[in-house]
């Protein structure tokens, strides 16, 4: 709803005679690393959704918008299979090294072998679904854009349980994932809240407040969770639009800090940082004691920059042009640039190991880059 509403915005500048603003130019800079790319799979474009890929004990998954399915050897980027499922797609993949799984437009849930591809079950959503399901080894979790979370038995796809809560009246229309493991799921949620779901039965386990709504219309209320929630030990962290970035004790649900802040995209944690895409397009590091801000890099305004992530000694995240920006973690310095095949990079890359990580294009391209010579700050 938000993003319709700036593009009507955008639209009524250009009737008064205005052009829309241009995005900033990628920044010159001194390079200090390189970001070298591995190996490049094709999957098939993305179409107006999200896709990532998912990486699980040496293998990255890959879905493309016309359905289909690729599991790709990490380390040579050798496709191990390809399956078209039959119908277009509107998430990415889904896996915990035994189960592949993906949804259709149609919002139905495809659940693969993840060794041999063969199809095992389908199971009807029933709504329109975002985000990549979440897998265990007992459930397979999917979360609707109406924000309902449904369970689906990993073994032969029967409906275990589903989780309503009553949402606010505007929310993002944004593909907001989970974080899963073989007990719950963490759901961030609009309002600002995050949710433990035992996968067990589809039973809250505990309910933190990231922020809280403000403001006079429904538009300046929203504070809807952006990307997926990070846990680090006993501690979970996460942001919202229009809201607050913070980290949480998991076990009592104890505010251990929270800062103003915007974000669309989300963040990520590597040891005593957490590394925060502002609404505003500029990258910011957070002490993760304390929230407070150690530097930030940008605004690089109007690049649309994904969420990013800690790899190698170095921060990578993606913009709308597919280049892919590396910063020194120590001080939010360029050190490195590369460009992906097939455009926009809207995801969040995806580690492969220490200095690695895979990026998907909204064309499809599935690429693995290698951050070499970046320095380590811890």
């Amino acid at each position: 709803m938000l993003a319709a509403a700036a593009a009507v915005a955008l639209a009524g500048c250009s009737l008064f005679g205005s052009k829309p603003p241009e995005p900033d130019p990628v920044p010159s800079f001194e390079p200090r690393a390189e970001l070298r790319s591995l190996w490049q799979v094709g999957v098939g474009s993305s179409a107006t959704y999200r896709f990532q890929p998912a990486v699980v004990a040496g293998a990255v998954y890959a879905a493309g918008g016309d359905g289909s399915v690729v599991r790709i050897d990490a380390s040579g980027g050798r496709t191990q299979w390809r399956r078209d499922v039959g119908d277009a797609l509107s998430a990415g993949v889904g896996s915990d090294g035994r189960t592949v799984a993906v949804v259709t437009v149609a919002g139905e849930v495809v659940a693969l072998d993840a060794s041999s591809g063969e199809e095992r079950w389908r199971a009807p959503v029933g709504a329109e679904v975002l985000a990549a399901p979440g897998v265990s080894e007992q459930v397979v979790v999917v979360r609707t854009s109406g924000n309902r979370v449904l369970a689906f038995e990993s073994a032969d796809g029967a409906r275990r349980w589903t989780y309503e809560r009553e949402m606010p009246a505007l929310t993002l229309r944004n593909a907001v994932g989970m974080t899963v493991d073989e007990r719950a799921a963490i759901v961030g949620y609009p309002g600002g809240k995050l949710v433990s779901i035992n996968l067990a039965n589809g039973g809250p386990l505990w309910e933190i407040t990231v922020s809280t709504p403000r403001g006079v219309t429904e538009l300046e209320r929203v504070t809807d969770v952006a990307g997926v929630p990070v846990v680090s030990g006993s501690e979970v962290c996460a942001v919202t639009y229009q809201g607050r970035a913070g980290c949480f004790d998991i076990v009592n649900g104890r505010v251990i800090w929270t800062v103003e802040f915007s974000s669309a995209s989300g963040l990520d944690r590597s040891g005593p940082l957490v590394f925060v895409s502002s609404a505003r397009d500029a990258i910011h590091a957070l002490d993760a004691r304390d929230g407070s801000n150690v530097w930030t890099q940008g605004p690089l305004s109007l690049r649309r920059l994904s969420r990013p992530l800690a790899v190698g000694g170095g921060v990578v995240f993606g913009d709308f042009e597919g280049y892919v920006h590396a910063l020194d973690r120590a001080n939010g310095g360029i050190i490195a640039r590369n460009r992906a095949s097939g455009g926009a990079i809207q995801a969040a890359p995806v580690a492969l190991g220490d200095a690695r990580f895979v990026v998907q294009t909204v064309g499809g391209g599935v690429e693995a880059f290698e951050l070499v010579g970046a320095g380590r700050s811890e």
